[in-house]
């Protein structure tokens, strides 16, 4: 097939392309700006427009298919031009459904673990040699490409994504999916700017749940009350709790206890322990036993930008981590203390999406830092103006995370200064965003810090 991709340098629309050219489509795409490492990958593959912008040209009838991101807007003109020539439109959520609407689809959800969950059940799959297309949020060690498509696997895995589809799609992307195994791992108020209030959020989880096939499987966190209220008691759906496995943290690594066995992990924290125990019941449901499951997953050491080493020096180190909304931050930072207890603990978060810099959802954050010893926000004023949201000031954040001795700047060089004047030997650092800190360099940040 001919595909057009509008608005290709996403993450996921840049993978989706890369993945069709890989099958044997022909693909073409435009957008009007495309960062790393989207514009890299692209170029990689002959996939990078030639020139940046919008052009109805490129769009003409012998077009089969037409992929429109979420970066375009309704009145994008290449969109115009494909609705003037009738061509078949479809958000990526859509595309990817129809490719698997003969295929068993297992879907995670959640506000918070879905990508670590996903790559834990990819991982398995793939040590144990299963023949599985899937979609993933983040680059997973072992695969090329964070989507895969083929007619000859009948399983697919999705991470299920809460957020738009489309900008003519306003249906959330895991209501495309109608999995026969689900995963939820928690529900978090996030994404004001589309779900105004909890209770619209909560609402898009339960519409979520009602779309799982008859005879389908949930498979869910007990230990969130609020996705526990969601839980229908139906004949046509087959329900499976989980909550934390026993485990043991000695020296910094994690280990697990199953049937009298030790399995030793290359992850770490409270909330990806859950995670492993929650990627657990989806194998089983996909026929792999226990031992064969925690075998593979030993071997797991973890998803790109989430909790990712960058760099450790003596018993001092560095991570970076995706986390940005306000339960993620709590569970990182927590979990960072609870592996290294006896280390100083320096957690600085970027401020970055439009929920995390709108001054009506920023009180979210209160306390999301406490158990750090030393804690930073940095947010980027261009960033607030490209949102189109008001200013923030330093007392409204201090005031948001109710911590006066947090440290905040809106200055990346103010940030490195600030972190060289407190460092400290026999500490942690975790820099936590959805951003990159104003195109700060993480290695040769770890090289100045440790």
């Amino acid at each position: 097939m001919r595909i057009h991709f509008i608005a290709i340098g996403g993450s996921a629309m840049h993978n989706l392309a890369i993945a069709l050219k890989n099958t044997g489509h022909q693909v073409s795409g435009s957008d009007d700006e495309i960062f790393e490492p989207s514009k890299s990958r692209l170029e990689d593959y002959g996939l990078l427009p030639e020139v940046f912008g919008w052009y109805p040209d490129k769009l003409s009838n012998d077009i089969d298919v037409v992929i429109l991101g979420m970066h375009a807007r309704e009145d994008n003109p290449e969109l115009i031009r494909a609705k003037e020539l009738k061509l078949n439109i479809y958000s990526y959520p859509e595309f990817l459904f129809h490719h698997s609407k003969d295929k068993k689809r297992i879907v995670v959800g959640g506000s918070h673990g879905k990508t670590t969950i996903t790559a834990i059940i990819m991982h398995v799959l793939k040590r144990l040699g299963f023949n599985f297309d899937y979609l993933v949020g983040s680059k997973i060690k072992d695969f090329d490409v964070m989507v895969r498509l083929s007619d000859e696997s009948d399983i697919m895995i999705f991470e299920g994504d809460e957020y738009l589809s489309s900008p003519i799609d306003r249906r959330p992307k895991f209501h495309w999916y109608q999995p026969h195994v689900a995963l939820i791992s928690g529900i978090a108020w996030d994404h004001i700017n589309v779900f105004p209030t909890f209770e619209n959020y909560l609402y898009q989880f339960e519409k979520f749940i009602s779309l799982i096939v008859d005879e389908g499987v949930l498979i869910y966190n007990q230990d969130d009350p609020e996705l526990c209220s969601l839980i229908p008691d139906s004949d046509n759906l087959k329900t499976i709790p989980y909550s934390f496995p026993d485990y043991s943290v000695r020296n910094g690594v994690s280990f697990i206890n199953n049937n009298e066995k030790e399995y030793k992990l290359g992850i770490f924290g409270k909330h990806n322990m859950q995670n492993v125990l929650g990627a657990k019941h989806v194998c089983n449901q996909l026929g792999i036993n226990d031992e064969e499951f925690y075998n593979s997953v030993c071997s797991f050491t973890g998803t790109s930008n989430r909790l990712e080493l960058v760099c450790e020096k003596g018993s001092s180190r560095l991570y970076k981590d995706f986390a940005h909304a306000p339960s993620k931050v709590m569970a990182t930072v927590r979990s960072v203390k609870e592996q290294f207890p006896d280390l100083n603990l320096l957690a600085c978060l970027e401020l970055h999406t439009f929920s995390s810099l709108n001054i009506n959802f920023i009180n979210q954050y209160f306390g999301a830092l406490n158990m750090a010893d030393i804690a930073c926000v940095y947010f980027n004023k261009h960033t607030l103006s490209m949102k189109r949201l008001p200013d923030l000031s330093v007392g409204d954040v201090k005031k948001a995370f109710g911590r006066e001795d947090i440290n905040v700047t809106n200055d990346s060089v103010d940030l490195v200064d600030w972190l060289l004047s407190v460092k400290k030997s026999n500490s942690v650092y975790l820099m936590m965003s959805s951003g990159n800190f104003d195109g700060l360099d993480m290695s040769e940040l770890a090289n100045k810090l440790l």
